[in-house]
């Protein structure tokens, strides 16, 4: 048992949830060690002159954040801090496997040459700024403006005014969480979402709650419901394409997840970071909801990887925190890439390579469609990816490391999973990867594995 004790005189309504954060802290700055046993319901609520109830709802709330364990008969304990999440790709490619677990562009020699002559543009004409300021301000003004230009094609209507520069989509997506969830908060998620996120979450003190998806993505009643049983901050959403399941969310459910972050005053970060690139898309659900949405976008999956850039665009009421956060987190973008995007966008480069991929893109799903005919799954013509549930004979990890003795990479579908209810094994693969003649190698390795039996190779020893 240990000794620490939550202090009643800093209890704050709804008692429970002030409570469940004491303790979580306390857990958080090594005040509650990990296996150390909590005090029963009944002493706790007995030392704080609380109801047992509230003590209850306090103990549920840490299990579900995932911070203590109860057993029946034994007590409730702090859990011990399970290993750092794996990430669903490969660190880095070895030998022969041809990886299809990263997401990734198609690119080709000429993406490179693009960036060479973006390079050697930029020895000649790098504004003094860029290289030798400090201050955001006198770097960004004129990247900011031409970053409307880029959003206008995404569907929003934005003042530069409101447009940060970032280093790509995981720093936007950071910085967004950072600004309207505060530690121990919760965030409300589609049951399958961003690989990211999770960990995320975690190293912020966000609580992630997962909520039902169907077909068309989150189920709007799901998140009221959620929003009505308990404090919900924000919602993140992946409605085009580049969620795992490459589903486009329609316009009716856009619009109807907006009216119900509206209706319980709640903030929407929206993941979009293929932007143009998906065709006949509705708007975005900052379109809808432009208040309180921060809408993240970026080049790196539909221009070339090395243009690691992005813009986060925030509601006026969250301008001044996202400009805080990302300054403490990240100080500023890179300069040199800013220059970059911006000239891109500017000349048409930019668009001209979204065109690319496009098309790259829709050979690449010609070839899935050939080598894994005959199986079901989920893809869209312009996804980078295409997500394959697997029969109740498969397991996800034994699926995933028959692929890699048969030499192909792909990434597990619980790496994505947010909600353990309503969960089907699946694995999501890349299709930008790599070679055409490696894919379509690749994807008849995985079809042949999905459609037989499996059993467990035999090792010689």
């Amino acid at each position: 048992m240990t000794n620490w004790r939550p202090d009643p005189l800093q209890l704050r309504r709804p008692a429970y949830l002030s409570l469940a954060e004491q303790i979580a802290r306390a857990i958080q700055e090594g005040k509650l060690l990990a296996g150390a046993q909590l005090p029963t319901h009944r002493k706790l609520a007995d030392d704080l002159k609380l109801s047992i109830q509230t003590v209850s709802r306090a103990y549920d709330e840490l299990i579900r954040r995932g911070l203590v364990t109860g057993e029946i008969g034994r007590g409730s304990f702090v859990q011990t801090r399970a290993k750092e999440p794996e990430p669903p790709y490969l660190p880095e490619r070895l030998g022969e496997l041809i990886d299809l677990s990263i997401l990734k562009p198609v690119c080709e020699q000429l993406h490179l040459e693009r960036m060479r002559e973006a390079f050697g543009w930029l020895s000649e004409n790098l504004p003094s700024s860029s290289a030798l300021s400090f201050r955001p301000n006198m770097v960004f003004p004129r990247h900011r403006a031409v970053a409307t230009e880029w959003l206008a094609q995404c569907g929003l209507d934005v003042s530069p005014l409101n447009v940060n520069l970032t280093n790509g989509a995981t720093s936007g997506m950071t910085v967004a969480l950072m600004s309207v969830a505060p530690p121990g908060s919760t965030v409300a998620a589609e049951a399958i979402s961003h690989h990211t996120l999770v960990p995320l979450s975690t190293y912020l003190g966000i609580h992630l709650e997962g909520l039902p998806i169907d077909e068309n993505g989150m189920i709007p009643e799901a998140l009221d419901d959620a929003c009505r049983k308990g404090p919900i901050r924000a919602v993140f959403l992946q409605p085009s394409v580049v969620n795992p399941r490459a589903a486009l969310m329609s316009a009716e459910r856009r619009q109807a997840l907006a009216a119900v972050a509206a209706k319980h005053d709640i903030a929407i970060i929206e993941n979009d970071i293929l932007g143009p690139l998906v065709e006949d898309r509705p708007p975005p659900v900052a379109a809808f909801a432009p208040e309180r949405t921060l809408y993240v976008t970026s080049f790196t999956k539909i221009t070339v990887p090395g243009l690691r850039i992005g813009y986060l665009v925030a509601p006026d009421r969250y301008v001044a925190a996202v400009a805080n956060r990302h300054l403490v987190s990240n100080w500023m973008a890179t300069p040199a890439i800013a220059e970059i995007a911006t000239r891109w966008v500017s000349n048409g480069t930019a668009m001209e390579l979204v065109d690319w991929q496009r098309r790259a893109l829709s050979l690449r799903h010609e070839i899935a469609a050939e080598m894994l005919g005959g199986l079901t799954y989920h893809a869209h013509p312009q996804s980078l990816h295409v997500w394959l549930p697997l029969t109740c004979h498969h397991t996800e990890e034994g699926f995933v490391a028959q692929a890699r003795l048969r030499g192909v990479a792909i990434a597990p579908g619980t790496s994505f999973r947010t909600a353990d209810q309503g969960w089907a094994p699946a694995v999501r693969i890349s299709l930008g990867s790599t070679s055409e003649a490696e894919l379509r190698a690749g994807l008849g390795i995985v079809a042949s594995l999905a459609q037989g039996n499996p059993e467990a190779l035999l090792l010689a020893i």
